[in-house]
């Protein structure tokens, strides 16, 4: 005789999985009743859409900045989708939270995956909710940094978050951190400052503004001259502790830190971006 589950036993299953009424009831029929059986039928039917989503752009998702309670370490992480209506939804995005919460005591983003998480890692979670979701469900970006003061800034709607160290914890240093994340947040620096720039793209930007300057027929004698000014305003633009600040633009970021105490410094910054 078929087994025919219960709506209890239904509405328990759907509860723990978050997977939806009839596809809980298939599965506790396939498990004839055996919940933890129907709860392995589910993961696998994740399993199955993960990897027939496999090649699918998760370019949506949440992105969260967690830091520890002494203000120490602190992670960025995203957790991506396919859809703005699945990032929106507030189940995704505690999920985000409760999984960049865990972040903080990993060193890795395959370190996060292979954490427990009520009972399953953080990757079988990620396979259970592509398949109740139907959507690629995966962690995208993970960015780990220490100092002796970090604070964070989320933007409005989760799509760009940030975190900065500082180099002392001193009265000021909360909001000071929060507003130099919400600077790199905002102006998306490519480097702390002018020491922190690859030599490939000083390379490259240097060849980009010679050939300009040799088209608009400079002489050879002064382009080497022309070339440090155009490199200073390079800095000056792209690099954090030298853009102008975005709260008062007749500071620099780094006078803004030395405005809250003299010998406060940046020393150091993550960002991720969905946007």
């Amino acid at each position: 005789m078929s087994y025919t589950p219960v709506a209890a036993d239904v509405a328990k299953l759907r509860n723990q999985t978050g997977a939806g009424m009839m596809d809980c009831k298939k599965a506790l029929v396939e498990a004839e009743g055996d919940f933890e059986k129907a709860v392995d039928i589910l993961r696998k039917k994740g399993q199955k859409v993960a990897a027939n989503r496999a090649d699918r752009e998760s370019a949506e998702g949440a992105v969260i900045a967690r830091v520890n309670e002494d203000n120490t370490l602190g992670v960025v992480i995203s957790l991506n989708c396919e859809t703005d209506f699945v990032a929106k939804n507030e189940a995704f995005i505690e999920l985000a939270y409760e999984f960049a919460e865990m972040a903080i005591f990993a060193a890795t983003k395959e370190e996060l995956l292979a954490t427990d998480f009520h009972g399953m890692t953080v990757a079988e979670k990620l396979i259970e909710q592509t398949g109740v979701i139907g959507e690629k469900i995966e962690i995208g970006a993970f960015e780990r940094i220490e100092g002796p003061f970090l604070g964070a800034y989320i933007h409005a709607g989760n799509k760009i978050a940030a975190i900065t160290a500082l180099s002392a914890k001193v009265d000021g240093a909360d909001e000071a951190a929060k507003s130099v994340s919400m600077q790199v947040a905002a102006m998306n620096p490519i480097a702390l400052d002018e020491t922190r720039v690859s030599q490939e793209t000083i390379d490259k930007e240097l060849e980009i503004e010679r050939e300009l300057l040799i088209k608009e027929g400079k002489p050879e004698n002064i382009i080497e001259n022309i070339l440090k000014g155009k490199m200073q305003k390079f800095y000056k633009d792209n690099t954090l502790v030298h853009q102008s600040f975005i709260k008062d633009g007749s500071l620099s970021v780094a006078d803004y830190v030395k405005s809250v105490n003299a010998d406060l410094k940046v020393t150091g910054f993550v960002r991720i971006s969905l946007a």
